[in-house]
């Protein structure tokens, strides 16, 4: 058997539109640019994605978690430097039209060369700001300007206060939040790796100054190794630290987490030493101290702040991609392929599929029973229609990581057929034994 891995991003977007993991966002209509929605199984899929970070987060003994608004006061954003400097030089070729980003475009930076026609009728570059801008209140004016959130970050920096009062946490101590930002891209793309609307999930940590550096270092083990445990190929991670050229002007030190998606080494998560650069300024812009007082030292100080940052869409296609493989195998018909995606069972949308192995009522009633019992503690999917090999394919294809076949056998035994997804192994389970022989499998993953 030859194993293949994903080769290109067309493949999953064929995948993710077939079998309900991502659409074009207003299809109907031809699609609006870089936005996505996630179908049945996306949807189900990302909440796990979800759960999981905000999991290995909040159940620390360190870590809160808010939720807060994507609308904010203006000045919040004039003080995190998002007004002023949030933005992409932005050039126009006048003769295709095209426009594109001047900082990362090798045939401009190389040749000042339009990278669609090959002009050089070039404008000269300009900046252009990414935030969304739009107003509050009914009157269109100046006053009422608000902006779409570009980050999650700067809810929790004018939150410290409020949380680390309201919960008695003392630093060193995180707070996490998973919400919606956006940005309005000039060159998007490669299907939900970057889009101008997406949901990001981070942590900011906040420490005593001269502790950073450690809090850094620990921070980007601990981050690694969530990777690697749920699944994802040690040989597609590795860490890109940033030179002196790199460093947003907030950091004292940062590191990226790359992950080797089709397109090559792109960056998935970031992890930050802010320094104190975020509440200074917020202090600065408010007029409201923002120090902590480290009643133990009897000291007052502004926090430092370690930030982990993962795109959750990213991270979904990051799991896709880590995930997908085709078996090839040659028979006598010539070669067969089985795709399977797997998907860690933490990760996968859908964790048991029922499948009677014919339509007729005395074994689609039991099967319906069994899926009413199992969805108390696992999503199940139903599937009675095509033959029960085709049935297990599909559910190969979306990561199911068990099939359980109720056969005529089932009405005199009452047992039913489990295959494993990887092994395509299949053992004989009592009913009644089902649920926590699922359960416990699904732990050796």
């Amino acid at each position: 058997m030859v194993t293949k891995s994903v080769q290109d991003l067309s493949t999953l977007v064929s995948l993710s539109k077939r079998r309900g993991f991502v659409f074009q966002s207003s299809e109907v209509y031809g699609g609006l640019g870089s936005c996505w929605d996630y179908g049945p199984l996306g949807s189900l899929m990302k909440a796990n994605v979800k759960r999981a970070w905000w999991n290995a987060m909040t159940r620390r003994a360190d870590i809160v978690g808010i939720d807060a608004a994507i609308l904010m006061h203006p000045t919040v954003w004039k003080a995190s430097g998002h007004v002023d400097g949030f933005s992409d030089p932005l050039v126009d070729c006048k003769d295709c039209k095209t426009r594109f980003r001047s900082d990362n475009t090798e045939s401009y930076l190389k040749d000042k060369k339009c990278p669609n026609c090959g002009s050089k009728n070039l404008s000269e570059p300009r900046q252009f700001n990414l935030m969304f801008k739009t107003h509050m209140g009914p009157v269109e004016d100046s006053g009422g300007i608000v902006y779409l959130r570009p980050e999650t970050a700067q809810g929790i920096f004018v939150n410290f206060q409020n949380c680390q009062q309201s919960s008695r946490y003392k630093v060193p101590f995180g707070i996490a939040q998973i919400g919606k930002s956006f940005r309005n891209e000039i060159t998007p793309g490669n299907f939900i790796f970057r889009t101008r609307e997406f949901e990001q999930m981070e942590m900011q940590y906040f420490v005593k100054p001269g502790t950073d550096a450690k809090f850094f270092e620990e921070w980007k083990e601990t981050r690694w190794n969530f990777y690697l445990k749920y699944g994802i190929k040690k040989e597609n991670l590795q860490f890109h630290p940033h030179g002196p050229t790199e460093l947003a002007h907030y950091a004292k030190a940062a590191v990226d987490v790359q992950y080797k998606f089709p397109m090559g080494f792109s960056e998935l998560e970031g992890i930050h030493n802010r320094g104190d650069f975020d509440l200074s300024q917020h202090s600065k812009f408010s007029g409201k101290s923002l120090e902590y007082f480290d009643e133990a030292n009897k000291e007052k100080f502004i926090p430092y702040v370690i930030e982990t940052a993962v795109g959750c869409d990213r991270l979904f296609l990051a799991f896709l991609c880590d995930a997908y493989r085709e078996e090839v195998t040659k028979n006598d018909e010539g070669e067969d392929t089985r795709v399977v995606l797997g998907l860690h069972p933490q990760i996968a949308p859908i964790k048991v599929a029922i499948l009677p192995l014919s339509k007729k009522e005395e074994l689609t009633s039991v099967a319906l029973k069994l899926r009413e019992e199992l969805c108390e503690d696992f999503d199940v999917m139903y599937d009675e229609s095509a033959s029960i090999g085709k049935r297990y394919r599909r559910q190969d294809e979306i990561g199911t990581p068990f099939c359980v076949t109720v056969d005529f056998d089932t009405l005199n035994d009452k047992a039913v057929t489990v295959r494993h997804r990887d092994r395509m192994s299949q053992e004989r389970i009592d009913c009644t034994q089902l649920n926590t022989y699922i359960v416990e499998n699904l732990k050796k993953f």
